[in-house]
């Protein structure tokens, strides 16, 4: 996703209906549950986070959909040879309608390698037609320091 198709996304987030007054935290509870998940090793739940409609960009790999995504995370939840265990720093949510943006930072600790990656990124959810908020883009890098 270009800054540009980002930078429209979020305009176009922020122009839609107003948002009800809990979907902020909704949205902040989604993503706490999903760490609980990922890091309990529960892959039906964690997999459910991610639309269907799912484009994400990660630094170095491109864009990939919600199969890869999926597969990935469940691969690294079954993986007996390495326990990966994340932790999130939500720093904003901003919800418009059915969209919101999340501002944040994910920490992935990989044992027993004792490996720690800092990914400061973007996520863009929408409340589906079940009415759970389930992320359809999203924008990560490691950071560089």
């Amino acid at each position: 996703m270009t800054r540009t198709t980002l930078a429209a996304a979020i305009a176009a987030l922020l122009l839609a209906a107003p948002a009800r007054a809990d979907d902020a935290a909704d949205v902040r509870e989604r993503l706490l549950q999903w760490t609980d998940d990922f890091n309990a090793g529960r892959t039906e739940p964690v997999c459910d986070l991610f639309s269907k409609d799912l484009l994400s960009t990660v630094r170095g790999q491109g864009d990939r959909d919600y199969a890869f995504r999926c597969d990935l995370l469940t691969r690294s939840i079954e993986d007996p040879a390495r326990d990966y265990h994340y932790q999130p720093e939500i720093h904003e949510v901003i919800v418009a309608g059915d969209l919101a943006v999340v501002r944040l930072t994910w920490t992935l600790f990989v044992s027993p390698l004792n490996v720690t990656v800092v990914e400061p990124g973007i996520d863009i959810l929408r409340r589906e037609e079940d009415g759970a908020w389930r992320i359809v883009r999203y924008l990560s890098y490691e950071d560089g320091k």
